[in-house]
C-alpha cells in the first residue's frame, strides 16, 4: 500500500495505490479570481488543506493508515514554497507511521500513470502550466526530445486569459469560448520539435486591445499552439520509431487537443496507439504520484524520511530510471 502526495504548483492532493491499482485520488485546488497563481500563498493553501486531504483519502480507499508501507511525494519540478509543503508533510506522516519516503519526479509521474491505461513504451506529449515537453525512455533514462523555449502552453494560455480579464486557470474558460471562434491567423513558431509561445501571446494580446472578439482569439490560439504541439510530437515518434502516444499534464484535459493527437495517430502511416488518461490522472494528482512510487519501491527505491530534499529545478532527463 503505497500513499502518494502532490504538491508542485496549485494543487495538493493525496492518493492510495495497491498493486496499481488505484484506491483513492483526492485533491485540492488553490484558485484566484483575478491574476495567477502566488507560490506562497498557494503553499499557504496546501498546508491548511493538508490534512483533511489525506483523511479523505484515506477514507475514499477505506483502509487505515497503518497498512500504509511507503510515501511517495512529488520532490521536484516545481514552486519551492509548495514543495516544501508536501515533502514536510510527507516526512512528518512518514515519520509517525515509521515507513520511508519515495521521492518521485512529477513530470516522470505524467508518464508513468500511462502504463494505468495499457501504454507501454509511448513518448509522452506532456502539456500541463509550467511545462511543455516531449518525453519518451531511452538509453536508461526519459529523454526530452522536444520542449518549450519559453514559457509552458499552460502559461501560456493562462497569461493570455487574464489579459482578457479571467482568473486562474484560465484553460477551460478559453476553450469555452473557442466552441464559438473563427480562425485567424497567429504566429506559428516551432523549430525542429521545440515550440515558442511568446510571441503568440503578444500578438493576442495587441489583437484584443484593439477589439477583436475574444471567442476568434481562444480559437485561433488553440488550433496554432496545439498544432505546433502535435506536429513536435509525430516528428518525435517518427525520430524514436516508436508507435504509442501518451498525453499527460493538465492542458491535456482540452478536448480539442485530444482530438488532434488521435486524429494525428490515425493517419500516420506507421500505425500509433493513441493513450489519454482520466482527467484526474491528467491534471496535477496524487495517484500518479503514488503509482509511480509503487513501481520505484518495488525495485528497491526509497529512503530515509530526513534525506528527502526538494530539486525545484530538477529537469525530467536530469532523472535516473534504473526501475526499468
Amino acid at each position: 500500500m503505497i500513499l502518494g502526495i502532490e504538491s508542485t504548483a496549485h494543487t495538493f492532493g493525496v492518493g492510495l495505490v495497491h498493486n496499481k491499482k488505484i484506491l483513492s485520488n483526492v485533491r485540492d485546488m488553490y484558485k484566484t479570481e483575478s491574476g495567477g497563481i502566488i507560490p506562497m500563498e498557494s503553499a499557504e493553501h496546501h498546508k491548511r488543506v493538508a490534512p483533511e486531504i489525506y483523511k479523505k483519502a484515506l477514507e475514499e480507499a477505506k483502509i487505515s493508515e497503518d497498512k500504509i508501507k511507503a510515501i511517495a511525494v512529488s520532490n521536484a519540478p516545481g514552486l519551492a514554497p509548495c514543495l516544501h509543503e508536501g515533502v514536510n508533510f510527507a516526512k512528518a506522516l512518514a515519520k509517525k507511521l515509521n515507513v520511508p519516503i519515495i521521492p518521485v519526479n512529477h513530470c516522470v509521474a505524467h508518464l508513468e500513470i500511462g502504463r494505468s491505461v495499457g501504454a507501454k513504451d509511448p513518448v509522452l506529449l506532456y502539456a500541463s502550466g509550467a511545462n511543455t515537453q516531449i518525453i519518451a525512455y531511452a538509453a536508461g533514462k526519459y529523454r526530452v526530445f522536444g520542449e518549450t523555449l519559453d514559457l509552458g502552453i499552460g502559461n501560456f494560455i493562462d497569461k493570455v486569459a487574464r489579459h482578457f480579464g479571467m482568473g486562474f486557470p484560465g484553460g477551460p474558460e478559453i476553450e469555452k469560448l473557442a466552441k464559438k471562434g473563427k480562425y485567424r491567423e497567429l504566429a506559428y513558431s516551432i523549430k525542429g520539435m521545440d515550440v515558442s509561445f511568446s510571441g503568440m501571446q503578444t500578438k493576442l494580446q495587441q489583437l484584443y486591445d484593439k477589439g477583436e472578439k475574444v471567442e476568434d482569439l481562444a480559437f485561433s490560439l488553440q488550433e496554432t499552439a496545439f498544432a505546433m504541439l502535435v506536429e513536435a510530437a509525430e516528428r518525435a515518434l517518427a525520430h524514436t520509431g516508436k508507435k504509442e502516444l501518451v498525453l499527460g499534464g493538465g492542458v491535456a484535459c482540452n478536448s480539442r487537443l485530444q482530438e488532434m493527437c488521435q486524429i494525428m495517430c490515425k493517419e500516420r502511416i506507421e500505425k500509433t496507439k493513441y493513450f489519454c488518461p482520466e482527467r484526474p490522472l491528467l491534471v496535477d494528482n496524487a495517484a500518479m504520484i503514488a503509482f509511480t512510487g509503487e513501481i520505484m519501491f518495488n525495485t528497491g527505491i526509497s529512503c530515509k524520511p530526513d534525506k528527502v530534499e526538494i530539486k525545484p529545478r530538477e529537469r525530467t532527463d536530469q532523472v535516473d530510471v534504473s526501475w526499468r
